[in-house]
């Protein structure tokens, strides 16, 4: 058992930040901090996600539609499936990964995000 929480050490930076929250035997809860006016651009992963919102306002682009998620927000996306944020306030939210995912793919969204 382990019992931790999504607002311990919760600091806004000019980089969206992650962090992994727990990680089990069957899923990694990261909990992704992002400021107003940050983007994750269109990307896509090979296993099953769940996004939900814990704070703020976020644009959630699925296939081209956006959807604005704000606190309790949630959504779970098969594979393959492209998708998009764009924080329209400061925003933290909860990304349920499968085992099988990595935390490196998604820093590597957030890098490529952010490239000009």
């Amino acid at each position: 058992m382990e019992i931790t929480s999504f607002n311990n050490e919760l600091v806004f930076e000019d980089k969206i930040k992650t962090k992994v929250i727990l990680e089990t035997s069957f899923s990694k809860e990261i909990r992704i901090v992002m400021k107003e006016g940050q983007e994750m651009k269109e990307h896509k992963t090979k296993f099953p996600i769940i996004v939900h919102v814990l704070e703020g306002l976020v644009d959630f682009g699925v296939q081209g539609t956006v959807h604005p998620f704000d606190a309790g927000s949630i959504i779970s996306l098969d594979a393959n499936i492209p998708h998009d944020l764009l924080a329209k306030k400061d925003s933290i939210i909860r990304l349920t990964l499968s085992k099988q995912d990595t935390v490196d793919r998604v820093e590597k969204v957030i890098d490529d995000s952010t490239k000009q």
